[in-house]
């Protein structure tokens, strides 16, 4: 891998994880990130997650879901143990990541948010994040990523992309 890593790779590395770095072509098009980056991998949406950030109760919690679904934003509350979830505005999102809309991976952030992964992760042998950047997937073990993310499990992906 040319250049220096992203936080998410350094901070996998750095954890000693085994993940595979999957570089694609992003389109950089309004549409929907994930599933440019599964189409473009040909990889099953169910197996690529994108990392969306909400505000549970006011705080900022990152939702991990398949690209194929949506954030069940009920169910991303009652995982975090809060009341009331909402998404969070995008620019909030990317000050406290780190990273821009589109490449938000839920590993390496520059500040360490509550994170709930949707419990179907555990059903693949590996599943796709990205990476850090537009253009760049990482493929881990799904108990990695709770690990790493110190991530709560829940069903907070509802259905339809």
């Amino acid at each position: 891998m040319g250049g220096k890593g992203t936080p998410a790779t350094v901070a996998a590395a750095r954890a000693g994880i085994e993940f595979t770095l999957h570089p694609y072509e992003a389109a950089g098009g309004g549409g929907s990130y994930g599933e440019e980056a599964a189409d473009a991998l040909g990889v099953a949406r169910d197996r690529v997650f994108k990392t969306l950030v909400a505000e549970v109760d006011g705080a900022l919690t990152v939702g991990v879901v398949p690209v194929s679904a949506t954030l069940d934003l009920k169910a991303l509350a009652a995982a975090a143990g809060g009341k009331k979830a909402a998404m969070a505005d995008p620019a909030a999102a990317e000050r406290a990541t780190g990273y821009v809309r589109g490449g938000i991976s839920p590993l390496g952030q520059r500040r360490r948010l509550r994170t709930v992964v949707d419990s179907s992760a555990a059903g693949h042998a590996t599943v796709f994040v990205s990476a850090g950047r537009r253009g760049l997937q990482m493929e881990l073990a799904p108990a990695d990523l709770v690990r790493l993310t110190g991530a709560a499990t829940g069903a907070i992906a509802a259905a339809g992309g």
